[in-house]
C-alpha cells in the first residue's frame, strides 16, 4: 500500500526483456529483495539490488502484461520515474490509499502546472470534484471535470521532484482510481437495476 507521496525520481538505465533497471538511492535505504517500490504508481518487487561506479540500482521484473497495460511498456534507457515505497504502519497518510494497481493509461493535455489529463469515458464516474486520483504514482486532488478529463493543479514544488515537470502534451501517464470508490461501485454495481426501477416508479 502506497500513498502517492514520490520520494524520489529514479533513472532507468537497463531495460532487456522483461528485467528493468532503475539508478535510485532513497527508496534502497531499507529495501530488501522480495520487497515492492512503487514505480510511476505500478507496484513492482525488488528481485536484485547492486551498484556500478558508485550508481546503485535495483532490478524488478515485468511481465508483458504490466508493459502492455502502463506506460512502463513506453520506458528507454534514461527516462526518469516516480519511484515511492510502500506505506509502513503508524505512518502518517499524507496522500491517499494507492494500491499501485494502475487501471488504465491517459493521455496528457495540457502539462503542468495546469494539469489536464485525458481518461477512458467508462473511468470517469469514479471521480468526484476535488476527490483523489492517482496519476504516474502522484496523489492529486481533481476538478473541473469533463466526461473524459479532468484538471489538478501542481506546486512547483511537485513539479521539480516527479514527472510531472517533464510530461508533455500526448504523454501517456498510469491512472489508478481511488480504491473507495471502486468498492463503493462493486457493492452498488448489483443493486443498481433495483435502485432504478424504485426511482422510476416514484
Amino acid at each position: 500500500m502506497f500513498t502517492g507521496i514520490v520520494e524520489e525520481c529514479g533513472r532507468v538505465t537497463s531495460r532487456q526483456g522483461n528485467k528493468l533497471r532503475i539508478a535510485a538511492s532513497i527508496v534502497l535505504e531499507d529495501s530488501e529483495i522480495g520487497g515492492s517500490v512503487a514505480v510511476n504508481g505500478c507496484c513492482l518487487t525488488v528481485v536484485a539490488t547492486g551498484a556500478d561506479s558508485g550508481i546503485t540500482w535495483w532490478e524488478a521484473d515485468v511481465s508483458d502484461e504490466t508493459y502492455s497495460r502502463t506506460n512502463l511498456g513506453a520506458l528507454s534507457i534514461n527516462d526518469i520515474v516516480n519511484l515511492e515505497r510502500p506505506m509502513a504502519v503508524g505512518d502518517r497518510l499524507g496522500g491517499h490509499i494507492v494500491l499501485g494497481h494502475v487501471d488504465a493509461v491517459g493521455h496528457v493535455v495540457s502539462p503542468a502546472p495546469d494539469l489536464v489529463v485525458r481518461l477512458p469515458r467508462e473511468l470517469m464516474h469514479l471521480i468526484v470534484e476535488k476527490g483523489s486520483v492517482s496519476v504516474d504514482g502522484i496523489s492529486l486532488t481533481a476538478f473541473d471535470l469533463t466526461a473524459d478529463t479532468f484538471r489538478a493543479a501542481i506546486i512547483p514544488h511537485t513539479q521539480q521532484v516527479t514527472t510531472l515537470g517533464v510530461r508533455r502534451a500526448g504523454d501517456p501517464v498510469n491512472i489508478e482510481m481511488d480504491v473507495l470508490a471502486k468498492h463503493v461501485e462493486q457493492l452498488l454495481s448489483p443493486h443498481r437495476t433495483r435502485i432504478r426501477k424504485h426511482w422510476w416508479s416514484r
